[in-house]
């Protein structure tokens, strides 16, 4: 079993930036990989980036290139989303996921087998 509590978020001005984490506690996998998911009020939970464990493998949803960047430190069981640049867009409760599956990417919420609880980010205009 993982336990994973985000963190970072908060309210912060068009333009700005925040960083999240996701720390993780309980067992950990060599062929595990990390996501962040956000969701918006009255939307679906959607991908926006992930990392596999060693760190090696990152990838970010389409829309998120530029200016989200994920990272980990495998010291601290610890997980990173950096945002930049941010947008009214980019409100929504962002959570962070482990999920397994080697040499594929985990992309959608059926991939991931555990789950934070989330933290809220808000950005105003």
């Amino acid at each position: 079993q993982v336990q994973l509590i985000e963190s970072g978020g908060g309210l912060v001005q068009a333009g700005g930036s925040l960083r999240l984490s996701c720390a993780a506690s309980g067992r950990t996998w060599s062929n595990s990989v990390t996501g962040w998911f956000r969701q918006a009020p009255g939307k679906e939970r959607d991908f926006v980036a992930a990392i596999s464990w060693s760190g090696s493998t990152l990838y970010y949803a389409e829309s998120r290139k530029g200016r989200f960047t994920i990272s980990r430190d495998n010291a601290k069981n610890t997980v990173y989303l950096q945002m930049n640049s941010l947008e009214p867009e980019d409100t929504a409760v962002y959570y962070c996921a482990v999920g397994f599956g080697a040499g594929r990417r985990l992309t959608t919420i059926s991939d991931y087998n555990y789950w934070g609880q989330g933290t809220q980010v808000t950005v105003s205009s």
